[in-house]
């Protein structure tokens, strides 16, 4: 038996949203597993900064765009290969101060957030599953939310777009069956310590912390090990499923 559970040597690895938080988090963990890692952000500095610090291939873009993403993907394939795995990170809460009842958003709040987290996360998918296709092999980890599955208060656009990732996650794996070796999972955080908590007043924070039985909120690292195992050859036979990480908020 192999001891190198994991291992990800040889495999080209896309983060998006790979600058900071859960993301950086990520593309160090794959990285540390041998994985060329591609930071996908639209800042450039954070892209920059991460990639340098592990190796990795930055890509500057803004996921909503379908340009950019044919120059980045473009770029992750000249500079290191065909993507082997796509984790689809980047997300936003809302649109800063929004986080309102649903009779008083507007327009903007929802197309803002799904914008980004529903409609840039499928383009990312078509822009790479050709090649995967093509090769029969690769895995993609959507990073959805435990608010995806209960809906939290005030933050209805986040929610919705959340469950889109989850619904999302299940149509995707099942149009991929038989195509070879490709899985498609998502991860549910609860509330994890990021930059992305500076979108939301603290008294959203505090109700969602209150929810957490072990009382604290959620580490990036520790998300990063989920997504690792779900990035690697060795997730074969799981498809389709979202995986909770929620401090036992989630029991069901």
């Amino acid at each position: 038996m192999s001891t190198n559970f994991f291992r990800m040597d040889g495999k080209v690895a896309v983060v998006t949203g790979g600058g900071q938080g859960i993301g950086e988090a990520i593309c160090r963990r794959l990285a540390g597993a041998g994985a060329k890692v591609g930071v996908f952000d639209m800042n450039a500095d954070s892209a920059n900064r991460v990639a340098r610090e592990i190796g990795g291939v930055p890509l500057v873009g803004d996921l909503t765009k379908e340009a950019d993403l044919d120059r980045v993907f473009g770029e992750i394939a000249a500079q290191a290969g065909p993507v082997d795995v796509l984790v689809n990170n980047a997300g936003v809460a809302s649109r800063k101060g929004r986080d309102v009842p649903i009779w008083e958003s507007v327009r903007e709040d929802w197309e803002f957030v799904l914008g980004i987290n529903v409609t840039g996360l499928v383009l990312c998918c078509k822009a790479v599953l050709p090649s995967m296709i093509e090769r029969k092999y690769g895995r993609i980890v959507n990073i959805a939310s435990i608010a995806g599955k209960e809906g939290n208060p005030k933050m209805a656009p986040y929610s919705a777009s959340k469950a889109a990732v989850i619904a999302l996650t299940k149509s995707l794996s099942k149009e991929l069956v038989g195509k070879g070796d490709i899985c498609v999972n998502s991860v549910a955080p609860a509330v994890i310590q990021t930059p992305i908590l500076d979108q939301l007043d603290q008294s959203q924070i505090n109700m969602m912390l209150s929810k957490i039985p072990l009382g604290r909120t959620g580490k990036p690292d520790e998300v990063a090990a989920l997504v690792h195992f779900l990035s690697s050859s060795d997730c074969s036979f799981t498809t389709g499923f979202c995986f909770d990480i929620s401090g036992g908020r989630a029991t069901y």
